[in-house]
């Protein structure tokens, strides 16, 4: 490999199909039969989305945003033999607050999951008197320990990194207002202890590239290349039958991650199959989660579709680092600190 996938193990039964079209213009193509988790995948839930997933054990886990018939997202626990064909738990994932009392939120939706240490966190979007973060720990899969908000409202999209960084926790988040924000940029936080954060510092905002021109929010947890940290984010343009949701890439410095080396001027993925396209909410490609392979440099991408429907996406890292670098523009606001 000309980069190398670093601090991450080797999953060499991780979900993969190599690339069957000649020429292609963009080095991320989809898999031939998704989508791989269908409308009404359990009792009482009308659709799944949005949701992440890690390796465990030489098979794989997640927690999945389960949107369900009463219209009330919660976060679902799933698990899986080869990270494609899924089973769900019945019941939604019960929080408890460190004293094993229940603390649950009112709803819960786009969770991401990051392992760090021998400890797994979710993260995901609330209600805390307002669109906010939640987040809560696990080392078992069987006792979920919530734990306080890292924010104030409004919040959302948040993606922790998946070690520390000069000692700190380092957190991706987007503030925007409590509605369907028509604005956000990314951001970046940093915490000794995952309960007081600081030190906010401006990662990238939206541009003029039509993809991206609305808003734009971090997506799977970054990857730890040799070249930096590999983020794939979502980028929001609007049109006149509403927002199109797409997926980009940009490479984040590694010890400073506030600063973007490489970004890539164009999307990555944007809805053109009938489940990006056709669903509850149309012309939608959301980055959650990715499973890669330190040894094969492959990548596999999980991304919501259309509100309805999860699928996967594949890369190397070989390919997307170089395809992200050759088509990089990055602005002043991009290479800066970020503190203002």
């Amino acid at each position: 490999m000309k980069y190398q996938i670093l601090n991450s193990p080797a999953v060499p039964n991780m979900p993969w199909q190599e690339c069957k079209k000649e020429n292609l213009d963009i080095p991320v193509w989809r898999y031939e039969q998704n989508p791989i988790i269908n409308r009404n995948p359990v009792k009482g839930v009308a659709r799944i989305f949005n949701s992440a997933v890690v390796p465990y054990e030489g098979k794989f886990i997640g927690v999945f945003r389960a949107e369900r018939k009463d219209g009330i997202p919660f976060i679902y626990f799933g698990r899986s033999e080869d990270g494609i064909k899924w089973d769900f738990d019945e019941d939604r994932i019960e929080f408890v607050d460190e004293n094993g009392e229940s603390f649950m939120p009112s709803y819960a939706y786009d969770p991401r999951l990051v392992k760090i240490d021998d400890t797994y966190y979710a993260i995901w979007c609330q209600d805390a008197y307002g669109a906010s973060i939640g987040m809560a720990k696990t080392t078992d899969f069987k006792t979920w320990t919530r734990l306080e908000n890292p924010f104030l409202p409004f919040n959302r999209n948040a993606v922790i990194f998946p070690r520390k960084i000069n000692d700190k926790y380092m957190l991706l988040s987007r503030p925007s207002d409590s509605g369907h924000t028509p604005f956000g940029d990314i951001y970046i936080s940093e915490s000794p202890d995952l309960t007081y954060w600081g030190k906010h510092r401006h990662v990238m905002g939206k541009t003029e590239l039509w993809w991206e021109s609305v808003k734009i929010g971090a997506g799977a947890a970054p990857i730890e290349t040799s070249e930096g940290w590999l983020l794939f984010y979502h980028g929001v343009t609007g049109t006149c039958n509403g927002f199109v949701y797409s997926i980009g890439g940009a490479i984040l410095d590694k010890d400073c991650p506030s600063k973007v080396k490489y970004r890539c001027s164009t999307f990555l993925l944007t809805p053109e199959e009938w489940y990006e396209e056709r669903g509850f909410v149309p012309n939608v490609c959301f980055p959650c989660a990715t499973i890669h392979d330190s040894e094969t440099g492959r990548i596999a991408i999980y991304y919501g579709c259309a509100d309805s429907y999860v699928s996967l996406a594949f890369t190397t890292v070989d390919q997307i680092v170089d395809y992200i670098k050759e088509h990089s523009i990055v602005r002043e606001s991009d290479i800066e600190e970020g503190r203002r």
